[in-house]
């Protein structure tokens, strides 16, 4: 690299620095030298980094709200926070709020983010809303926050955080009030704010008093990330696309009986993923025939229905056509 102008180390120089850079080069060599000295060190010096929340768990349960969701004692007024400089910071909510939640969720909504913690902060006034807490100037502070479901003792389950329409960026779902006609809601960040985008009813992922929060969850599904979400009987799990701003169901998978742990949920989604393979193959087979299928050995059309060896499509099995039918 050289100084000129494309700058030092490759960077462009900008053109109000040439007269400077003429100067440095009258200078002489040991100007010269002091400065590549001195931009080697700063190119060797570590780089600073910004602190990161690598852990957290809430503290000090409390009464003052009294819903218990998910049953006593979780409802608390305090979470804490450990970094990788191993440093414990601490973030305590006003006396008409708690955190209604098992366990504070680390999260990063882009490569190269800050980690950030996904709460459920529950308010006397409004009920529950969804929460980023992440460090600024090295406090812990809510740095984002969704509306409040509005009405007090009014609950939330986040489903989780995934990047549901493939742009490089984290989408998060929840179903709020999952014990009363629940809604699935996904929102995207917008600065302060956690912002909805897109609804749907008929779901439960949570039964009242419970301290079991993983019937939900994103899954890959047919090549695309998508969320699996229990119906509102919790009779069956459903499988929800983001396509634009809406969302679809494109499948769902029967359950025995109502849902209450999540070995059910990992059920639904191997069989969701074994027929959506099943039916890539089956396409991907047909395709073959059919491109066999147009030509004779002596190169004209037959109209014949003959197939090159090997590629003879193959019928689908009962199963496999039942597993295509849930998962269509």
């Amino acid at each position: 690299m050289h100084a000129g102008g494309h700058g030092w180390w490759g960077y462009p120089l900008p053109a109000s620095d040439t007269k400077m850079t003429h100067a440095i080069r009258r200078a002489g060599t040991a100007m010269r030298i002091a400065l590549a000295l001195g931009a080697l060190i700063a190119l060797h010096a570590p780089t600073a980094r910004a602190e990161q929340i690598v852990s957290a768990r809430y503290a000090e349960p409390v009464e003052r709200y009294g819903h218990y969701a998910l049953g006593k004692p979780h409802e608390y007024a305090r979470v804490v926070a450990k970094t990788d400089a191993g440093s414990e910071v601490v973030l305590e909510l006003p006396a008409d709020e708690v955190f209604e939640d098992l366990a504070p969720r680390l999260v990063r909504l882009s490569a190269g983010a800050q980690a950030e913690l996904l709460v459920v902060v529950s308010a006397r006034g409004s009920g529950s809303r969804l929460a980023l807490v992440g460090l600024a100037s090295g406090r812990l502070e809510i740095v984002a926050r969704s509306a409040a479901i509005g009405t007090p003792n009014r609950w939330l389950n986040p489903v989780g955080v995934a990047d549901l329409d493939g742009d490089g960026t984290a989408e998060i779902a929840a179903v709020t009030t999952p014990h009363i006609g629940g809604v699935l809601r996904v929102y995207r960040r917008s600065d302060a704010r956690l912002v909805e985008i897109s609804s749907l009813d008929g779901f439960s992922n949570h039964v009242y008093g419970s301290a079991e929060l993983g019937l939900s969850k994103p899954a890959l599904i047919a090549g695309r990330m998508q969320l699996l979400v229990p119906d509102a009987q919790r009779a069956s799990v459903r499988v929800i696309a983001l396509s634009g701003v809406s969302l679809v169901e494109t499948g769902r998978c029967p359950l025995p009986a109502p849902i209450t742990g999540p070995p059910a949920l990992r059920v639904c989604e191997a069989r969701l993923s074994s027929a959506s393979s099943a039916r890539r193959r089956w396409m991907a087979t047909s395709r073959r025939a059919r491109v066999a299928v147009s030509r004779s050995p002596d190169g004209r059309g037959t109209g014949h229905g003959h197939y090159a060896k090997g590629d003879q499509p193959t019928r689908m099995t009962r199963r496999a056509r039942e597993q295509e039918c849930q998962a269509a």
